[in-house]
């Protein structure tokens, strides 16, 4: 029996998507996090950036960047930049000043660099990334399933969407 399986009745609240249980949400997510591969956390959070029951995957990142630490900014941020390249951020309102910020190298961007980022400039590079590179969802949802204590700050809403998905994977296996 499987970590997932002793968590059967939590994930059974979730597998129907007509009611979400988000008064018990964040704890149930918790529970979740700690007994799931990081790989099944990502497919939750793959399912809240897509849905659209919650903001646009460039306005959640901006909110997951603003409650992040510095390591999680520069972790966050050079994910960013791979999808969208070098060259897209001065396209960008905001853009110029991470470029100068980097000083226009490709290197990867320090921790301190990442606070002196805006979460607007990181929403925007978000959107663009989106736009050009779909597969920054998967990315970022693998990224941030590294760190559930950090997902919770989205809310309940967000973490049933994310535990409903956990249960359908679960229901499959």
């Amino acid at each position: 029996m499987s970590l997932l399986d002793s968590l059967k009745d939590v994930l059974n609240q979730y597998g129907n998507s007509s009611t979400q249980n988000t008064a018990n949400a964040t704890a149930h997510f918790d529970q979740v996090s700690q007994a799931a591969p990081p790989n099944v956390i990502a497919e939750g959070l793959a399912a809240v950036f897509h849905s659209d029951q919650t903001p646009a995957f460039s306005n959640i990142v901006g909110n997951l960047f603003s409650q992040s630490n510095g390591e999680q900014k520069a972790g966050l941020l050079n994910q960013l930049l791979a999808s969208v390249g070098p060259s897209a951020l001065s396209q960008l309102a905001g853009g110029g000043a991470l470029a100068s910020l980097l000083g226009g190298a490709t290197t990867s961007v320090t921790p301190e660099q990442a606070n002196q980022i805006s979460p607007e400039v990181v929403q925007q590079i978000a959107n663009h990334a989106e736009k050009n590179d779909p597969s920054i969802i998967d990315k970022a949802s693998s990224f941030y399933a590294q760190h559930p204590t950090l997902i919770k700050t989205l809310g309940g809403a967000a973490l049933s969407i994310a535990l409903a998905k956990v249960a359908e994977r679960q229901k499959a296996a």
